[in-house]
């Protein structure tokens, strides 16, 4: 109840204030009088702003834009710092140190930080000195460096309820952060996610404004201090960032970076809960988002950037937009966007497109299509949390501390986070588990600490990453071995389920395979639609009379009616993080089966009945969830579920967008088709009979086509340079042929010139992977697509196929034809 009555104060606080007149739906200049007002704290002081003043009337047009651009590590090098005066620097989710492994140990972060800042801060002719911001994704520990702590994601410490706790976190990932050599995490995210199909929903930490509301300034506090801390980097505090402003959670159908159509009462309670809290904290920074508010992209919305975030919210630290977000506003680019920095961004992250954004900024600048006036706001920001960051101070201690990354007291934090987020669903008697007992652990994510940290976990999407990326970590089947085998149990790892000796007990632990935003997006709650994999082992284990204990790993509550049915219980555990013992300390209770702890956590989404309750958020109209918000059994308080409809309601085909051919078939809602002249045949594939297509091209021209029903737009994939993968073998060359690479729909008639894809050896699997935005350099227009793979050879050729799909792996990717 201590937590309840703090959340319900919080809500008191951030009440937003009646609307004068009701805001139209289709509204896109917000009233800022309509808004709740805050004020940060901690971010001006008189010694502040007459250091950033004196700085300012120093600068040249160049070294102010400068700051004003924000370069990824992936593409701008130290030396080039020498010509453009960046301000900033970033490495996104897949961007690698200057030693080029992009999952790298703390040292050669540490040597990229140091490289960068020795060449901002050398000297030379008309050379200022000021110090680089250099950002990275925190957002879950810092979660990119190999042997750092992995905390659950925000969407199971939503199920905690303790904002203490948040705080702590927030604390560790400052310091591992800091240590790396790395002054700003780009977090929290304090998104409301109101549509679970979104590949977001786990960044949020609920559904529920005022649990985001409450959330918001610890975990400010945690990463930056409390306001007016001096010296932060060098106590091991970074930047916060507040993100993604604003409505980034209410998109029609959840699609990553879509239009937020709702009106402005409604953006206001519900998506801007966050800020208020995080700016009074001192939040240093604010994120802008990619979606649109009814039409109008918010990297371009002056009304919401100004007028309500800095005017009404009186937020005086800088506004950093998002990956190419910029680029996205009607009549930019990438390299080309007054607009919105007119509007009120105040540094664009220009990952791979900063050189030409300076170019063409400093131009705009210098004609006044951007008030000077404009700039020097926009750089007083970015210098004011330069200098009460304490960057301006070379000393860096947390760098050359020894032990500050995935220490024991860290891990031990992290240990507790995940078993407070736990939700125990169903318990017909099962739980807890005695620890003397004999204990099988099934499933794909039983010892898979990738599948128990998900995304924005050592790369962007947090896959290929085996269990020895992850040093001192501890999978959910070792902890639970320990437990059992510290009880004079046995405990068995079996992934299929089989056995020799019947076990008392299995703990099924499975899921969604890790993925970050877009790749995320999915058409339907169901879990695994069309692929009931984990179905097919519960049901294998009941028939066989094994009580089973489910762990379902996920970034979103999903319809699994099915599995809930042949479960004897079943535990929500999210993404839980590094630290899988913290799930064994709930599950296994001591020799005799007692409970060593009780679950806590309670669900800070709602649950869906069906796979089609795509928006399923307390308070709205017709409110029928399956669990609501705030349902959790505990060990105290015991439950069981009744037997559940299994009709999803939804058609399954409609949940794959991004796997078009694979162990020898097309997944609907896809189809396989070749001109008559093209032959095809079944052959065996790299690790599955008859897994592959063989094709054949004659001496005159013809296609293959894998077509859908409804069109996809794939240009966010593309910007965030996402590739088709192809799997093949070469049986004929190209050698007088050429092949192109092509996408149907609306008119497209722009193609790749693949031809040197299929040249070379022949007879041995091989992957190519090609950059979406190589198709959108030659012409094809990704916006309706209906067909997303097609093969045009003018003469012979021939090559056998097993596996096209969407993937997310920039530093393995290319543009066949450009050199």
């Amino acid at each position: 109840m201590r937590v309840l009555k703090i959340l319900l104060s919080s809500t008191c606080l951030l009440a937003v204030p009646a609307l004068a007149q009701q805001a139209p739906a289709g509204q896109t200049v917000a009233t800022p009088a309509n808004w709740p007002a805050a004020k940060s704290q901690g971010l001006i002081d008189p010694a502040t702003e007459k250091f950033v003043s004196e700085l300012i009337a120093k600068m040249s047009v160049e070294q102010k834009v400068g700051q004003m651009v924000q370069g990824d590590i992936g593409s701008v090098k130290p030396e080039d710092l020498r010509k453009y005066p960046l301000g900033s620097i970033l490495a996104g989710g897949n961007s690698p140190p200057l030693s080029g492994d992009d999952r790298s140990p703390r040292k050669e972060w540490i040597d990229t930080s140091r490289a960068f800042e020795k060449v901002a801060m050398e000297d030379r002719a008309g050379n200022l000195k000021i110090p680089l911001i250099f950002g990275i994704d925190s957002v879950h520990g810092n979660a990119n460096v190999i042997g750092a702590t992995i905390f659950p994601h925000n969407i199971g410490l939503g199920a905690a309820h303790d904002p203490a706790l948040i705080r702590k976190i927030g604390e560790i990932t400052a310091i591992e952060t800091a240590a790396t050599g790395i002054h700003w995490a780009f977090g929290p995210t304090v998104a409301s996610p109101q549509n679970d199909r979104w590949g977001r929903t786990y960044e949020g930490y609920s559904e529920d404004g005022a649990i985001i509301a409450a959330y918001a300034p610890e975990v400010v506090k945690g990463l930056q201090g409390d306001p007016g801390t001096d010296k932060r980097i060098q106590k091991g505090f970074v930047a916060a960032s507040i993100k993604h402003f604003l409505g980034d959670g209410g998109t029609t159908d959840g699609i990553d970076q879509g239009d937020t159509q709702i009106d402005e009462a409604t953006l206001a309670r519900v998506h801007g809960a966050g800020y208020p809290p995080a700016i009074n904290a001192g939040a240093m920074t604010a994120m802008a988002s990619y979606n649109s508010w009814n039409g109008v992209k918010m990297h371009g919305n002056k009304s919401l950037l100004t007028d309500v975030l800095k005017g009404r919210m009186g937020f005086d630290g800088f506004v950093v937009g998002d990956w190419n977000g910029h680029g996205q506003v009607p009549g930019c680019t990438p390299t080309d966007c007054a607009a919105t920095f007119n509007a009120g961004l105040d540094m664009a992250m220009a990952p791979d497109s900063w050189k030409g954004l300076f170019e063409s900024t400093v131009r705009d600048v210098k004609s006044g299509k951007i008030p000077m006036s404009r700039v020097d706001d926009a750089v007083r920001r970015i210098l004011r949390v330069k200098v009460k960051l304490g960057l301006f101070d070379p000393a860096r201690p947390q760098e050359d501390a020894p032990d500050a990354l995935g220490t024991a007291a860290h891990r031990e934090v992290a240990r507790q986070a995940a078993a407070k987020s736990l939700v125990l669903l169903k318990n017909n008697g099962v739980l807890p588990l005695k620890a003397s007992g004999n204990v099988m652990i099934a499933g794909p994510g039983a010892d898979s600490i990738q599948m128990q940290t998900g995304g924005w976990t050592l790369s962007w999407q947090g896959d290929g990453n085996p269990n020895s990326m992850f040093p001192g970590a501890t999978s959910i089947y070792a902890g639970i071995k320990q437990a059992v085998e510290a009880g004079g149990g046995k405990a068995t790892l079996s992934e299929d389920g089989s056995f020799t000796a019947k076990p008392d007990v299995a703990v099924v632990v499975f899921g969604e395979q890790p993925y970050a935003e877009m790749r995320g997006d999915i058409r339907t709650l169901e879990f695994q639609p069309g692929d009931k994999q984990a179905l097919a082992l519960l049901k294998k284990l009941k028939a066989a009379g094994i009580p089973t204990v489910s762990v379902f790993l996920s970034g979103r509550p999903l319809w699994v009616n099915p599995e809930l049915n042949q479960s004897d219980a079943f535990v929500a555990a999210w993404l839980p993080g590094s630290e899988g013992a913290g799930v064994a300390d709930v599950l296994i209770g001591d020799a005799a089966g007692k409970p060593r702890r009780d679950f806590r956590g309670t669900l800070s989404f709602s649950w869906p009945k069906t796979a089609g309750q795509f928006t399923l958020n307390k308070g709205d109209a017709g409110y029928d969830p399956l669990f609501a918000l705030g349902y959790g059994l505990t060990y105290a308080k015991s439950g069981t579920v009744a037997a559940l409809s299994e009709d999803a309601g939804v058609d399954a085909s409609l949940a794959n967008t991004t796997i078009y051919f694979t162990k020898g078939v097309t997944p609907a809602p896809f189809s396989f088709a070749t001109d008559s002249k093209v032959t095809r045949s079944a052959v065996d594939g790299p690790a599955t009979q008859e897994g592959a297509q063989l094709l054949t091209w004659p001496s005159t021209p013809a296609a293959l086509r894998i077509g859908g029903n409804e069109p996809l737009d794939l240009t966010r994939e593309a910007n965030g340079d996402l590739s088709i993968q192809i799997s093949y073998k070469l049986m004929t060359p190209a050698s007088t042929a050429q092949v192109l690479l092509q996408m149907e729909g609306g008119n497209n008639t722009g193609a790749i010139d693949a031809t040197s894809l299929f040249t070379g050896q022949t007879g041995t699997w091989r992957t190519a992977k090609i950059f979406l935005k190589c198709y959108v350099q030659n012409g094809v227009d990704l916006s309706k697509v209906t067909a997303p793979f097609v093969v045009t050879a003018t003469g012979p050729l021939s090559f056998a196929v097993a596996d096209i799909r969407i993937v997310s792996d920039p530093n393995n990717s290319t543009c066949p034809g450009t050199k």
